[in-house]
């Protein structure tokens, strides 16, 4: 099989050749030997990779291209798509993970010996790592199963009928003509796992996909799941009955010299709905620790694939507001300990699931909707789960914690009750206050330790005083009104006086050092122009030309790096802030920013450009920006910063799609002068930014005092006068 199986379309032609869209159109209209469409759509084709790649580096577009690249477009453009090729490779990367001799011995030869080979090869490394759960398929692709090849359970209800439950196993061994035209792909992923390493390259890899496909997936953030898995505790055995892309597994299994658990002794159980996403699960898993994976597909509410397990903890992130969960056939299922849920509240059907799957004294977390904890139809649940114990503590996150990013979430935490406890209370905390500004997310540092803190302390005492506006706990009898309301905002002490106060007064005097510091950056009134003479047409270059004359390096933004590095984000050079953002843990080196580097965001149609100061330097160059590093002896930073900004420029270099704009850097432009030169128009532009940035902490500290005035009037902490 050859490369021509894959195929790419105009946007992945632009990606390969660092070029624009509108670049391909016009190689398409003005070379003749352009590679011909083999597939897609009139309006959007698709080309044969193959004969786009020979083709650029004939045109001498391309001097060859980037391996990373070249397997993400083999994988997009996998006949059989995305999914099944990422699931290949995935078995592939864990074969050389584990049996790196065998792989070598496997694809030794044609692609059909490697074909013919590899699934037998697959069977000496699934089957360890996955148990029984690994089966040959004689059609269709690794990522799905089918119901012929089904395992079932049975569930005895409390009438005494038996309920057939089937799921599927979530990874199967591909067959060899299933694995025939992954085979370009798999050598080409094998050759990126020597670069990067295997489970570097799958990290790599699926998070591409997850980029790629944003709609598709609801994603866990890594402080989040972190956070879960620290207030489960220490697990030998972890359950995620909606495993998504496994972020709670793999937060509970990490790495490192400090396991939560012995890695040999763990157990990872993990189950999805999605097929493809219960199959990559599995994978991720199995390349990123030494533990047992057992991983299923299938609906967890209707068909439970681990119905006798007794697990340590329980980490979950359960799809919200979810109607059809099954509320018509599980009316008599034995998991109803604590009531049947309403068809309206399928999250305390997960609640339940959970709770079932514990052993006694076992803790499970999940990631809850605000409405779960006030909605009158679930309150007698939730009122049987605080007489008995079972539910532990419920934290209020703050907004942009985890998506729907408008809205703040809840945690809670429970545990299977080994004995009703005498008094018993449940700990409400509320960490709202560490919300970030805009899309940078929570101060996650700030919320984990106060929740971790607050936990702790009320775990081990059963009970914890009063943290006003922060955290309490309250016996159980308080709450068993006709609400059951816990949603802990409405049950928090008011922060106490000090500080509404003392805290707007500070920010008070900091808005009047800021105005007057803002009064004396004001730029003096501009000299006019005499517009009887025409205006300067200095001439031009392009950033493009600067940088293959070598005044300058572009680099853009990774899609990993160390996992402590800070990120500068896109929205952190919009809004002129601190880096405030992550980005997936890998090996992959990352982009660090220096003094006098140009930042500049090819997403939203922005006119900005930011020039990264000491206090800015060594964070990670984050998604959707391009790095700029000028030569100081032929360019002036602020001067290119400067001219980077005008709206003009960036208009002639962007191009439009229905729903977003794009930046070409590559095309921006700026007039040739002098170093000398460049550095009067350098200072008044560093001016301008001052001036700018001094507004931006005015506006903000603005509105923090009028709305802590409000606050502070409301609820007491703030008196009128006289």
């Amino acid at each position: 099989m050859q490369d021509n199986a894959t195929e790419v379309t105009a946007a992945g032609i632009a990606r390969l050749a660092g070029v624009g869209r509108a670049a391909v159109s016009n190689w398409r209209r003005r070379h003749a030997d352009f590679p011909k469409p083999v597939g897609g759509t009139e309006t959007s084709p698709s080309f044969a990779l193959a004969e786009v790649e020979g083709w650029l580096r004939e045109h001498s577009k391309l001097a060859e291209v980037p391996l990373r690249e070249r397997v993400w477009q083999q994988l997009v453009g996998h006949p059989e798509g995305p999914v099944t090729a990422l699931t290949h490779a995935g078995c592939v990367l864990l074969l050389i993970h584990d049996r790196p001799t065998l792989w070598l011995d496997v694809s030794a030869g044609s692609d059909e010996r490697l074909a013919a080979m590899l699934p037998e090869a697959l069977d000496q490394v699934l089957t360890p790592r996955f148990g029984a759960v690994a089966r040959r398929r004689s059609t269709g692709s690794a990522a799905t199963g089918s119901a012929a090849g089904a395992s079932a359970s049975v569930n005895t209800a409390p009438d005494g009928h038996a309920a057939t439950a089937v799921h599927t196993p979530a990874l199967d061994t591909p067959t060899g003509p299933a694995v025939l035209p992954s085979a370009p792909l798999l050598r080409g992923t094998a050759e990126l796992a020597a670069e990067l390493g295997a489970r570097q390259t799958f990290e790599f890899l699926l998070g591409r996909h997850l980029d790629a496909n944003p709609r598709q997936y609801t994603l866990t953030p890594a402080e989040l799941a972190g956070l879960m898995a620290d207030l489960a505790g220490p697990a030998r055995t972890v359950l995620d009955p909606a495993c998504g892309t496994g972020a709670l597994l793999r937060a509970a299994a990490p790495d490192g010299p400090a396991p939560r658990a012995k890695q040999t002794d763990q157990r990872l159980y993990a189950q999805d709905g999605a097929a493809d996403l219960a199959a990559l699960t599995g994978l991720r898993l199995a390349l990123h620790t030494r533990t047992g994976v057992r991983a299923a597909a299938g609906d967890t509410l209707r068909a439970d694939a681990f119905p006798e397990l007794r697990a340590d903890a329980v980490l979950c992130h359960p799809p919200f507001n979810e109607r059809n969960w099954g509320h018509d056939e599980l009316a008599y299922d034995a998991r109803w300990e604590y009531g049947f849920p309403a068809r309206t509240e399928s999250e305390l059907a997960w609640v339940q699931h959970a709770l079932a799957r514990l052993r006694d004294g076992g803790t499970a977390v999940l990631l809850m909707p605000p409405a779960a904890a006030s909605r009158r139809s679930g309150r007698r649940i939730r009122a049987d789960l605080l007489r008995r114990g079972a539910l532990r503590a419920v934290v209020a996150l703050p907004v942009g914690a985890a998506p729907p990013y408008n809205i703040p979430l809840h945690l809670w935490v429970l545990r299977r009750p080994e004995k009703a406890p005498a008094q018993p209370e449940v700990l409400l905390a509320d960490v709202g206050r560490f919300a970030g500004e805009g899309r940078g997310g929570p101060d996650w540092r700030a919320v984990r330790d106060a929740v971790l803190d607050a936990w702790r302390d009320f775990d081990r005492a059963g009970r914890l005083d009063d943290r006003p506006g922060l955290a309490r706990s309250l016996p159980v009898i308080e709450l068993l009104d006709d609400d059951v309301d816990l949603a802990p905002a409405r049950h928090l002490p008011p922060p106490a006086p000090a500080d509404g106060a003392g805290r707007l007064t500070d920010v008070r005097e900091r808005l009047d050092r800021t105005l007057r510091l803002t009064a004396d950056l004001t730029p003096e009134t501009p000299e006019a122009a005499d517009t009887t003479q025409p205006a300067p047409r200095w001439p031009l270059t392009t950033v493009g030309e600067l940088a293959r004359g070598g005044a300058l390096v572009l680099r853009t933004g990774g899609n990993g790096g160390h996992a402590r590095v800070p990120v500068l984000t896109d929205h952190d050079v919009l809004a002129g802030t601190a880096p405030s953002g992550t980005l997936p843990e890998s090996e992959e080196e990352a982009v660090l920013t220096e003094p006098g580097d140009v930042v500049v965001p090819v997403l939203g149609g922005g006119s900005v450009a930011r020039v990264i100061d000491d206090a800015t330097a060594g964070a990670a160059l984050g998604r959707s920006l391009v790095l700029l590093r000028p030569d100081p002896t032929a360019l002036d930073p602020w001067f290119l910063a400067g001219f980077l900004r005008g709206t003009a420029n960036n208009r002639q270099a962007s191009s439009y799609a229905s729903t977003a704009t794009r930046l070409d850097v590559r095309r921006l432009q700026l007039p040739r002068l002098p170093l000398d030169a460049q550095h009067r128009y350098g200072a008044r532009f560093r001016a301008l930014d001052e001036f700018e940035q001094a507004l931006r902490l005015a506006g903000r500290l603005g509105e923090q005092l009028v709305r802590g005035m409000y606050d502070g009037l409301t609820d007491g902490t703030v008196t009128p006068g006289r």
